[in-house]
């Protein structure tokens, strides 16, 4: 017997996830360091609780994450990773027939999670210059839209809006209309006049649409634990709660949360050290012939189109990983100096043209 499920799964795309087993893995966009090291003691601790659960809803990080924000107490949703709680602002406002507009290419789980949610996916083409098309997105607001996800900085070209555009798009929203601004890459930022959106969101209090979405697995290297946070307003911050699995947030990431976020000094120069390490390849890059997209995230964007499954098997062949996306281009994360310098070295010996 077949068990009858959801017809529109079968246009549903999987997640792909490379291989993890290359001698130098630049694919992920996670950060080369180590968690800090009040972070490794305290988990260490901590595994000796873990038969215990972890809080229905992770209520005191959110809690110190509003005050270490500045927005207000009820404002802050934390939950197993930006992605998830991406899910669970879309499973919040989608209700009869939905659409959700996002730039394309972006994040490759929107398309997913749009579909999870059940709503119509409504995706709008990258600008020449590789940046949203804001004209087009907002072009693409039907009644249905419920939310528009803006990437800033995006992935994985690393390209941003800057703080005149994006606040021009935002009155022209409609107020039915949640505006999600995914800010997962925002710590490696340099560009000032790339707006920051909680402080947006401080500014929009009255407005009632406006959500940042943050997470702990880029700068703060917590990939492996799974913790992200979104502020916004408190009557949608609340319906996003309420959507969320009990016991989803582990009680080891509550506790790595709340250490780094006391750690602002210790992060800032391992950023910043992200951002010397991005300048660095880019000018490798260049020296060596090859095109990229200036980047304001922890990656760099190769528009190879045909030739990106080439370059990512000829990086492979020498067990650098990377991630290419076919016709399109490659992305290459920032790893440390010593794997970096093994990218550079794979892409000397590959033919630019």
């Amino acid at each position: 017997m077949t068990i009858p499920v959801r017809p529109d799964l079968d246009a549903l795309p999987l997640y792909q996830q490379l291989p993890t087993t290359a001698r130098v893995q630049l694919s992920n966009n996670e950060t080369a360091f180590p968690p800090l090291p009040r972070v490794a003691a305290a988990l260490a601790e901590g595994l000796e609780h873990i038969n215990r659960y972890p809080p229905v809803s992770p209520h005191a990080v959110a809690t110190h994450l509003a005050e270490h924000l500045r927005v207000p107490a009820g404002s802050v949703a934390v939950g197993a990773g930006s992605a998830t709680l991406l899910l669970q602002l879309m499973q919040a406002v989608v209700h009869g027939p939905s659409s959700i507009v996002y730039p394309w290419r972006s994040f490759e789980a929107y398309p997913i999670l749009v579909r999870v949610a059940g709503a119509e996916p409504r995706p709008v083409p990258l600008t020449g210059d590789l940046t949203h098309d804001l004209d087009a997105m907002l072009a693409a607001v039907t009644p249905t839209t419920r939310m528009i996800i803006i990437c800033n900085p995006n992935n994985p070209t690393g390209t941003a809006l800057h703080r005149e555009a994006l606040a021009k798009f935002l009155a022209a929203t409609p107020d039915h209309v949640v505006v999600v601004l995914d800010e997962a890459y925002h710590e490696f930022v340099t560009d000032p006049d790339i707006p920051d959106g909680l402080e947006l969101v401080r500014e929009a209090a009255g407005r009632g649409n406006l959500v940042s979405l943050r997470t702990f697995s880029k700068a703060y290297g917590l990939a492996g634990l799974r913790i992200g946070y979104c502020a916004g307003p408190v009557n949608l911050i609340q319906a996003v709660t309420k959507v969320g699995v009990p016991f989803s947030v582990s009680t080891l990431a509550e506790t790595a949360a709340l250490i780094s976020l006391d750690s602002a000094d210790e992060l800032a120069e391992r950023c910043r050290l992200v951002r010397t390490e991005r300048d660095r390849v880019g000018a490798g890059l260049h020296a060596l012939g090859h095109e990229f997209v200036p980047s304001q995230g922890n990656f760099l964007w190769l528009p190879l189109a045909d030739r990106a499954a080439a370059f990512a098997s000829h990086c492979m062949a020498d067990g650098v990983m990377v991630r290419p996306f076919a016709g399109e281009g490659v992305r290459v994360t920032i790893g440390s100096p010593a794997d970096n310098d093994a990218f550079l070295a794979v892409a000397r010996t590959f033919a630019t043209g």
